[in-house]
């Protein structure tokens, strides 16, 4: 499991790069999206990986790889967003956003590590279209929450839906990366 704790670290240092360098570039503009957008931006994302899967070809030269780095780096924004709400204006300082960018993460890696003790690190015989599907699905689950304005009789809330997705991801990340090192 170490390493796994490894390539968690390798695939989201990717992950995190590209969100800062954003932030430097466009601040924390992100802070004035409702967590419907946000959720329906993963959607968008996780939705064109399936577009390639089942089509087997994109007309834009980015791949599946980099959809997975966007549905990290929107999940982590959801959960930021969840935790203050969303904002009018771009209302963090590049320092502000990025405390709260690694507090999300980490706590994804914890929960990452804490469910693949669990389950004896089953998403390693995964397919990659099966960590498709089920943030597909975990998306459809979130927007059916926030139509119910976040209230579940019996479920988890969009917060655990954020962070699996997150972490499908991430598995996917993985197991890209390891195709790419053989």
């Amino acid at each position: 499991m170490s390493h796994t704790n490894q390539q968690f670290d390798q695939v989201v240092a990717a992950c995190s790069d590209i969100f800062l360098k954003k932030m430097k570039d466009y601040g924390c503009s992100w802070r004035i999206l409702r967590p419907k957008s946000v959720t329906d931006q993963i959607f968008i994302k996780a939705n064109r990986i399936r577009s390639i899967e089942t089509k087997g070809v994109s007309k834009i030269d980015e791949g599946i790889r980099s959809e997975l780095i966007a549905i990290v780096n929107y999940g982590i924004i959801g959960l930021i967003q969840l935790e203050l709400g969303s904002a009018d204006t771009d209302d963090l300082t590049y320092e502000a956003g990025s405390e709260l960018y690694m507090k999300c993460l980490n706590e994804a890696k914890k929960l990452m590590m804490d469910k693949n003790h669990d389950y004896d690190e089953a998403w390693r015989t995964m397919r990659m279209e099966s960590y498709t599907d089920l943030i597909l699905m975990k998306i459809y689950r979130t927007k059916q929450i926030e139509d119910n304005q976040g209230k579940t009789l019996i479920s988890e809330g969009i917060d655990a839906n954020y962070f699996d997705m997150i972490n499908y991801a991430v598995f996917g990340l993985i197991k890209i990366s390891e195709e790419n090192n053989e």
